[in-house]
């Protein structure tokens, strides 16, 4: 049986990084794309920068040429912004669609016709639990994963006659070094200093003792071998819960709970 043919996004850290070892150790072919170089024992890095159209195309026919096929396509990369709404730059704010959703999409457009052709394919999505419960402070990257996942779940039904899979796999807090490379838009003369870096600290203490990036990237790789996976998998049970109340509960009980927990 052939080996599957598995491209990664953002596959040089965190939960990146451990889903290309993941599927590497699982027999796969893996070819991890990033902006920097890497190394990953069984995953062949591919450089590049996945807000580039053009960059993209290149990158994935040059994985076709060498493999004739993309079974599966791991939309992981992303970024992440923390600030207030009426201080952060839109340039900071594009920055973030352009990695988190358009990097995603340039990506998914560039594969689908290879899997068309095949009439098979599996494509997973890296959203966030902050897709369904929105962070104060950190508003645009929970716009980016809620617009990752309505994306996602109009693509899977348009790609259902094509036997093409769509999956949206939506992490809770997890200990990575994304805690590190998220860009601060604080500013100490802003009326939301105080009550802004409060509610970013306590996310970055979650961080700290967050879920283990592994578990994560078995979650993936389980979803992208199921014949038939559900549109979202919800990664840790604490979150499965509260997403799973806050379809019961009014939305004003669920913005409470939410500044409660994230001191807003």
């Amino acid at each position: 049986m052939d080996k599957q043919v598995v491209l990664i996004t953002g596959a040089s850290s965190g939960i990146g990084k451990a889903t290309a070892m993941y599927f590497a150790e699982q027999g796969c072919k893996v070819y991890g794309i990033a902006r920097k170089d890497f190394d990953i024992e069984g995953v062949s890095p591919v450089l590049g920068d996945i807000t580039d159209k053009q960059v993209v195309k290149e990158i994935v026919d040059f994985v076709i040429k060498l493999e004739g096929k993309i079974d599966i396509l791991v939309n992981n990369a992303g970024m992440g912004v923390a600030g207030a709404v009426e201080t952060t730059n839109v340039e900071t704010i594009e920055k973030q669609f352009k990695v988190n959703f358009f990097g995603a999409v340039n990506v998914t457009q560039e594969v689908l016709p290879y899997m068309r052709k095949k009439s098979e394919g599996t494509i997973i999505n890296v959203s966030s639990v902050v897709s369904v419960f929105p962070v104060p402070y950190q508003a645009f990257y929970s716009a980016s994963k809620a617009a990752l996942d309505n994306w996602a779940k109009a693509l899977r039904l348009e790609l259902q006659d094509f036997n093409i899979k769509v999956c949206n796999v939506l992490p809770g807090v997890t200990k990575t070094n994304f805690t590190l490379n998220r860009e601060r838009v604080v500013d100490s003369k802003s009326p939301y200093f105080k009550k802004e870096s409060e509610s970013i600290s306590k996310v970055e203490q979650d961080e700290e003792n967050g879920l283990d990036p592994t578990i994560i990237a078995k979650k993936i790789y389980k979803a992208s071998q199921r014949k038939n996976p559900p549109s979202n998998i919800v990664c840790g049970g604490k979150y499965k819960f509260l997403c799973f109340i806050q379809r019961l509960l009014p939305t004003s009980v669920v913005l409470w709970i939410i500044k409660k927990l994230y001191k807003a």
